[in-house]
């Protein structure tokens, strides 16, 4: 990252990996109870952020499908404004890499990122509950991002515990399938009734092998999507002869964890041709974790 005293550029919107996504109810108004372990990736987007002396908040680069005032880098960087009522604007830059509808975090980890870089940019100094606080008004994933840590998630995302993981290497593969959250979210067939669990459980499973615990969780969402997208259940079929494999959030991304780059590589190279997939270390700490205290 390059920071100037009027510009923050190349900051870093990492992806989130969904461990296991366990759904354990639903509230009056409608927002689904979860649990969830989130994971961070050294892979993600990258965004730019000038300073604007006339109070404007502009985006300078198109996103197919995504308008300007709808992306929630514009309304991140307007709630904040808002909020604080400081006079500055800014140009926001984005080097999009992360596959939307995918279940990666992509939309809410560029709203993360808005929210703090601008808030070392604009000199805000808010406190990183505050910011958490604001992301959650965007999206449920928003706060994770905010938190910086891998996290053991709870509420609709919001109720978030650090945990430590051990290092590993993950190769993601998205379909060509763009898979909306709240299609999964109505389904009638969607399980809303597991049976919750602790950190202790899910800590309690792991060991010194790289891979998540096969025998904990699952994703609750996955026997939707697969019954509805046909793309997913091809990747979850090829990987069984490869390594196990799980959907991440809402799909349409699947996962497997290797215990180096090399692994995860090798595994890649046996992908059929025109399959997008990424290998992407594990981070243990979001990379503008000290822009918030």
């Amino acid at each position: 990252m390059i920071e100037t005293h009027d510009s923050l550029r190349a900051c870093p919107a990492p992806a989130k990996l969904n461990l296991f996504l366990h759904i354990t109810g639903r509230r009056s108004d409608g927002y689904h109870m979860l649990q969830s372990v989130f994971q961070l990736l050294d892979w993600g987007d990258t965004l730019h952020f000038a300073l604007r002396e006339d109070g404007q908040i502009r985006r300078k680069t198109d996103v197919p499908g995504v308008a300007e005032q709808s992306d929630l880098v514009v309304r991140a960087a307007s709630l904040l404004k808002a909020h604080t009522g400081t006079k500055c604007g800014v140009d926001i830059e984005i080097d999009k890499r992360l596959p939307m509808g995918a279940g990666l975090g992509g939309g809410s980890s560029d709203a993360a990122t808005t929210l703090l870089a601008l808030n070392r940019l604009w000199k805000l100094g808010l406190p990183r509950e505050t910011l958490q606080a604001l992301g959650l008004q965007l999206g449920a994933d928003v706060p994770f991002f905010i938190f910086g840590k891998n996290a053991f998630a709870q509420g609709v995302g919001e109720a978030l515990e650090a945990v430590q993981l051990p290092p590993r290497c993950f190769l993601v593969v998205t379909p060509e399938a763009h898979v909306p959250t709240v299609e999964i979210f109505s389904d009638k067939l969607l399980t809303r009734d597991s049976k919750p669990v602790t950190i202790t459980d899910f800590l309690a499973q792991q060991s010194c092998d790289a891979r998540w615990p096969e025998s904990f969780g699952r994703n609750d969402m996955q026997p939707v999507v697969v019954g509805k997208y046909a793309e997913v259940a091809q990747v979850l079929k090829w990987f069984e002869n490869i390594a196990p494999a799980r959907m991440t959030g809402s799909g349409s991304s699947v996962f497997a964890a290797f215990s180096t780059i090399g692994e995860a590589e090798a595994a890649q190279a046996k992908l059929p041709a025109g399959w997008k997939s990424a290998v992407a270390p594990s981070l243990d700490t979001h990379p503008l974790f000290a822009f918030a205290a």
